[in-house]
């Protein structure tokens, strides 16, 4: 049986689209059948959608350099750029490979957690997650690989958000095991460096290493951007946290190898697309929703239980504050102020099941909004 999209109450963001009908349609992992463009990396976005349609430019596939001498030049125009919200634009496309989106540069570890879900995709880079959705929604790519929890750093709160706010769909999830190296240029040595460039996430899966080495630490947008930079600019007194394939991209030398603070370091992606799957009970499923309550004792209780009475496991759980109306008063007087809060749950269970159809119309009747964002095929594979 077919899962289907619950909603009790309107969403809370005023700004989404209309709500998808209910039915949910099968999907496919190539590309649609028609010829909806291909990316162009370095364009305009318009709000023209006829843009859309333009098959008169040749598709430009963003890959790697075929060699380090187009790194040495440092000619910023031999990498593929990332997309912003202002450079998307469409092009012919090229329907003999699937179109992933990753946030990040070339070298990031989104990269190559969208070449583990999708061995054969043509990855594309977007400088932030917000461009990635948009990607997806526009028919500018197929599908949005974009990290959601690690294993050491926690949960990604902007991915959480993006998930509500966008109208795509959660059908399927990859594991992939993350190995930080330290690199500077070739001239530089471990000593010289007085400070390190990286992803916040990164940095604090680092932390005892780069405390003992004494670096100060600068936050910057992605792991391969930081390699990125430093090559770039070729900065002689910092280094980059990132993988060993922008160490090799960018012509970087690797100065320390598995610098995390702990080596069972894995990163969970989320597989975004414009459609939902059908769910089926042949092999282990995982369900993701997100609801809204009223306040009141014992209500989280009652919530999690309709999980419990049918022996469904919850695997993760988190909370985030309703944007719209994030603060108010208990009572008229204004003594006692809460947060309401938006509850992301995922569980072990397939929507096909009717044991977790049950559970969701039980929790549909306190719930005050309730979706479901997508029941999909558990990641089950070493990271």
């Amino acid at each position: 049986m077919a899962a289907s999209r619950i909603i009790a109450h309107p969403p809370p963001y005023s700004h989404r689209q209309s709500p998808p009908s209910d039915a949910v349609h099968s999907l496919s992992f190539t590309p649609h059948t028609k010829r909806y463009p291909n990316l162009a990396i370095r364009a305009r976005l318009h709000g023209d959608k006829e843009k859309k349609n333009d098959l008169n430019h040749k598709p430009r596939s963003p890959g790697i350099p075929n060699s380090l001498d187009d790194v040495v030049s440092r000619d910023p125009l031999a990498l593929p750029r990332p997309l912003s919200s202002a450079q998307l634009s469409g092009s012919d496309s090229d329907t003999s490979r699937i179109r992933v989106a990753y946030q990040g540069v070339s070298g990031a570890y989104s990269e190559s957690a969208a070449q583990k879900a999708y061995p054969n995709c043509e990855a594309v880079p977007c400088e932030q997650f917000d461009t990635a959705f948009e990607a997806v929604e526009r028919w500018l790519v197929d599908r949005a690989v974009l990290p959601i929890e690690n294993s050491l750093g926690g949960s990604i709160h902007r991915n959480y958000d993006l998930l509500l706010r966008h109208s795509l769909h959660i059908v399927g999830e990859v594991k992939y095991a993350v190995h930080h190296c330290l690199m500077a240029n070739h001239d530089v040595k471990l000593e010289d460096l007085k400070r390190v460039l990286s992803h916040p996430q990164a940095l604090a899966q680092c932390e005892n290493t780069l405390t003992k080495l004494g670096l100060i630490r600068e936050a910057v947008d992605d792991t391969a951007g930081a390699a990125k930079h430093i090559a770039f600019h070729k900065l002689q007194d910092a280094g980059a946290v990132a993988s060993s394939a922008a160490a090799e991209i960018y012509g970087l030398n690797i100065l320390a190898e598995d610098i995390q603070d702990d080596s069972d370091n894995v990163t969970r992606f989320l597989m975004l697309a414009r459609e939902p799957i059908i769910p089926g009970t042949d092999r282990p499923f995982k369900t993701s929703i997100v609801f809204s309550l009223e306040e009141g004792p014992g209500i989280l209780f009652k919530a999690l239980a309709v999980f419990a009475l049918r022996q469904i496991n919850l695997t993760k759980i988190e909370s985030r504050p309703l944007r719209n109306q994030p603060l108010r008063s208990s009572d008229d007087n204004g003594s006692s102020k809460y947060f309401d809060y938006l509850f992301y749950v995922d569980f072990e269970a397939s929507m096909a099941d009717q044991s977790a159809q049950n559970a969701l119309r039980h929790l549909k009747e306190f719930a005050t909004f309730l979706r479901v964002l997508g029941s999909y095929p558990v990641d089950t594979s070493m990271a």
